[in-house]
């Protein structure tokens, strides 16, 4: 086997994707929330894995799955993108636990003063919970760091798809920023001896 063969199995052999992929929705359009851009944490273990636990139940009230970027793809992104395993044994996992969005309407003004007012009709509460743990050759939790994101805005009744999108990816990109300055700070408080 040659010297690019092999680095190219190492490679693929040090992140592993779980499961959960039918909540990650990316729709054309719209960029994706990444973070690679940012220094990697590195970290002394062998491998890590990204796992998405949140199966969104696809109907309302829950709107997640209508996101141009679900919360779900953006928060496995972190994990993909900030986390690097540079060590030779241990798991560094990245869960997301939950990552919806609820629409709630608002109540609008009714008569005479409903025909000229311009309500907020709906309002969105969005919330991102994500953990990082390490484990050991055997399974078991070494330590963890874990953050949650939430976010509400309300949009007005006379708002197009178009405009309620940007909200939706503003949102999503808004808790991931949170997310990661939070999960960062953690990750550098309790998970010190396995930073490299």
């Amino acid at each position: 086997m040659s010297r690019f063969s092999t680095l190219a199995v190492v490679l693929s052999a040090s992140i592993v994707f779980l499961a959960g992929c039918a909540t990650e929705v990316q729709k054309p359009g719209f960029p994706q929330i990444s973070f690679a851009h940012l220094q990697p944490i590195s970290l002394n273990v062998a491998r890590v894995e990204v796992e998405n636990r949140y199966i969104s139940p696809a109907t309302r009230p829950n709107v997640e799955h209508e996101f141009p970027v679900s919360p779900a793809a953006a928060a496995s992104n972190w994990g993909r993108d900030r986390l690097r395993a540079v060590g030779q044994t241990e798991t560094a996992r990245e869960i997301v636990r939950r990552a919806s969005v609820v629409e709630v309407p608002l109540k609008r003004s009714s008569g005479v003063k409903g025909a000229f007012t311009r309500d907020q009709s709906e309002r969105y509460d969005a919330i991102i919970d994500m953990v990082v743990e390490l484990r050991d050759a055997q399974g078991n939790v070494r330590v963890t760091a874990e953050s949650t994101a939430k976010r509400s805005r309300s949009v007005s009744e006379n708002i197009s798809l178009n405009e309620r999108e940007k909200v939706w990816f503003s949102i999503t990109e808004m808790m991931m920023a949170d997310l990661n300055t939070a999960l960062e700070n953690q990750i550098r408080i309790h998970m010190k001896d396995w930073l490299r």
